[in-house]
């Protein structure tokens, strides 16, 4: 079974983050990553990024992941 803390360790080995946090049930995922990589990136670029991280596992094992993606200075100005 896919863990929240299974998701927030590959995407803390796949990309530099100042904040991550992943809650879930099982099948559905909310991610909230802060990271200096997103600093001129769309939205769906952001997204793009994370699911790199995550491989096949998006594809196989990931149903459903919402995020929210914040540079750090969009973090501290939230």
């Amino acid at each position: 079974m896919v863990t929240p803390e299974s998701i927030q360790h590959n995407i803390a080995q796949g990309m530099p983050t100042e904040h991550l946090t992943v809650s879930g049930d099982g099948h559905h995922f909310e991610a909230v990553v802060v990271s200096e990589a997103f600093t001129g990136k769309s939205r769906v670029q952001r997204h793009q990024l994370v699911y790199q991280t995550l491989g096949d596992r998006m594809r196989e094992e990931i149903h459903a992941l919402s995020m929210k993606t914040y540079t750090p200075e969009e973090w501290q100005n939230k």
